[in-house]
């Protein structure tokens, strides 16, 4: 799920999905079947991975627009999930066989959420505070309150743009 969030630097620029074939070996490489991925699946892939990031940047303490939710949920529908419990009564959830486009990818993300949703991992993927970077990470810390990628780059500039902004009020 990371993966697929940091496909694109928004802060430089760079995108690795652009075209149906460099989804199709973007999905390959992660070990999916990757059938059927065209124009409208990478629209839909790119409106996934988009609303992925709001609900990572959501970890840090703001909401998940209601937009990004039923763009979410209506692409979520497409992906469909089983339960499966083996001979020892251990369940697990995994994407109905078959799939493909989008749909194959949406399921298997939405398989990903659900076991870091049961381990405790969700809550602590999160898309850095700064509106230039969006960078999605996974929160270290022990509090589990980090806002930024890293601190030496985003949190240090955030903390130098308060500083100045402070600095020119109080001598202004």
């Amino acid at each position: 799920m990371q993966d697929l969030v940091n496909t694109v630097d928004l802060e430089a620029g760079a995108e690795e999905l652009r075209t149906p074939a460099e989804l199709t070996r973007w999905v390959r490489g992660r070990g999916l079947v990757g059938r059927g991925l065209d124009e409208d699946a990478l629209r839909d892939v790119l409106a996934l991975r988009e609303a992925l990031r709001e609900v990572c940047l959501a970890h840090t303490g703001t909401e998940v627009p209601p937009a990004t939710r039923e763009r979410l949920a209506g692409l979520l529908e497409r992906g469909p999930l089983l339960l499966e419990v083996d001979a020892e009564g251990a369940a697990r959830i995994r994407p109905q066989p078959g799939l493909t486009g989008a749909a194959e990818l949406v399921a298997h993300t939405a398989a990903a959420v659900a076991r870091a949703t049961v381990d405790g991992t969700w809550p602590r993927l999160k898309a850095c505070a700064s509106d230039t970077c969006r960078w999605v990470y996974y929160d270290r810390s022990p509090a589990g309150r980090s806002r930024w990628c890293t601190m030496a780059i985003c949190g240090s500039r955030a903390k130098m743009r308060t500083y100045r902004k402070n600095k020119g009020a109080a001598t202004g």
